[in-house]
């Protein structure tokens, strides 16, 4: 029996591919076990911000004594890092033995295996053709978590925001059937899961390709019939957000959740038509406005970027000026980095580092005013709270979700894990709520 261990880098795709992976390879026999028991590490790494990517280079040079000494680990890296930087990992560290892009996950089970019956030579699955894709069948039944689930709906990007290395790295937009999602919906609500989040770059593109008429509404309210307790979805793009999604949530509240992630990225009309954004503030401010009539509940999160080339302190004060504004839940916020390959890495106008470093200074300490404030405001109020997981601080106490997306940590044991619960909010901070549970909520 083969021994196996994976670490997973990055986003909440990476999360999913890596749940597919272990569930590969458990279906067929290996065994999950501690990196320095393990004859083969995955590191199924991220490669879209600079920092994602040192991540996987530091953890690579952990394996050179145990290498030296045994002749193992072989250490597979795959996703978007493998895609990017693989080849230079492999030639820089021998237990570099398996390199896949994100769009051959099908092939890393066999490949694996061979690696594990003597094969030689290194293996190398990049991926050549932008809109090809090599899957792994099934749904992820080895989890990291057993009562939440992702399932990616489509992969790659056709945006070519100016900043952004997915098209290059995870290739172009490809639409997963929706006849196979649904299955896959359906096996995973069979298994326990209780939430399931529908994942894509742009999921308001999804169906765009499809050989017959199917939007990203249509997916939503089939998979609201698969007996799934909440739906979720990210991410969505400003230029590709309609109202029949909307329209859809609304209809279907008992189920799909009240929680958008709009990436505004910048707050500058300007800074929006340099990084190919295709919409104004404007724009972003009509769409606000529908969901916010329309889901009173709502909880609105947002990606935006500081020090973005050519970015003037006007343009970062009308970033200041959105977030005051749309007064957004969460704010994934982030300084530039240039990415090779990507058009703004090759613009004159850099903004120095220290500059963005301290424009995102005071991007976070805005937002942790603002999401202090919209907590703190829930108090006294009651909430439904799957609790999902064990708080990572403070003994006794589990995590979970509002339908609204917002962190609950409560007091309660282990045996409540998977369950609904009804919580009176006690106290709110910038990133979480605090609460004790009044009532189950089944």
């Amino acid at each position: 029996m083969y021994r196996f261990a994976l670490k997973v880098y990055g986003c909440q795709m990476n999360v999913y591919d890596g749940d597919k992976i272990r569930s590969a390879l458990v279906a067929r026999g290996w065994r999950e076990a501690s990196e320095d028991e393990a004859d083969v590490v995955v590191l199924n790494g991220c490669s879209i911000r600079d920092k994602a990517e040192q991540k996987v280079w530091s953890d690579l040079g952990r394996y050179g004594e145990r290498w030296a000494r045994e002749g193992k680990p072989s250490v597979a890296v795959t996703g978007c890092v493998a895609q990017n930087v693989g080849r230079r990992m492999a030639a820089r560290f021998p237990w570099v033995r398996f390199v896949s892009g994100p769009r051959h996950i099908g092939v890393v089970p066999e490949g694996l295996e061979r690696l594990m019956e003597g094969e030689r030579e290194k293996f190398f699955h990049l991926d050549d053709d932008p809109r090809a894709f090599l899957d792994l069948p099934g749904a992820t039944v080895e989890r990291v978590n057993r009562w939440k689930a992702f399932i990616t709906i489509a992969h790659g990007c056709d945006n070519f925001c100016s900043y952004c290395i997915v098209p290059y790295v995870r290739g172009r937009f490809v639409s997963r059937p929706p006849e196979e999602i649904l299955a896959e919906m359906r096996v995973l609500v069979m298994d326990g899961v209780q939430e399931i989040t529908l994942l894509g770059q742009n999921v308001d593109s999804y169906g765009q390709d499809l050989p017959t008429a199917y939007s990203f509404s249509d997916l939503l309210r089939a998979g609201v019939d698969t007996g799934v307790r909440r739906l979720r979805f990210v991410t969505s793009h400003p230029k590709d957000f309609t109202p029949d999604v909307v329209e859809a949530m609304a209809e279907r509240d008992d189920v799909l959740c009240p929680s958008v992630n709009l990436p505004i990225q910048s707050g500058s009309d300007g800074m929006l038509k340099r990084m190919n954004r295709r919409y104004t503030v404007e724009d972003f401010r009509r769409i606000v406005s529908l969901l916010r009539s329309r889901l009173p509940d709502l909880g609105l999160t947002t990606d935006l970027i500081v020090g973005h080339p050519g970015e003037t302190e006007e343009d970062f004060q009308d970033s200041l000026a959105v977030l005051r504004e749309f007064r957004f839940d969460l704010v994934h916020s982030a300084a530039y980095s240039p990415r090779q390959g990507t058009a703004a890495a090759l613009w004159a106008d850099q903004v120095p580092r220290d500059v963005s470093m301290a424009r995102l200074n005071e991007v976070n300490e805005l937002q942790k005013e603002i999401a202090t404030e919209i907590n703190r405001a829930l108090v006294g109020r009651t909430v439904v709270v799957l609790l999902d997981d064990v708080a990572p601080r403070g003994a006794g106490m589990l995590q979970g979700r509002t339908p609204s997306d917002k962190v609950v940590l409560v007091e309660a044991g282990e045996e409540l894990l998977g369950r609904f619960v009804s919580v009176e909010i006690t106290r709110g901070e910038s990133w979480c709520l605090t609460g004790r549970i009044v009532a189950p909520a089944e």
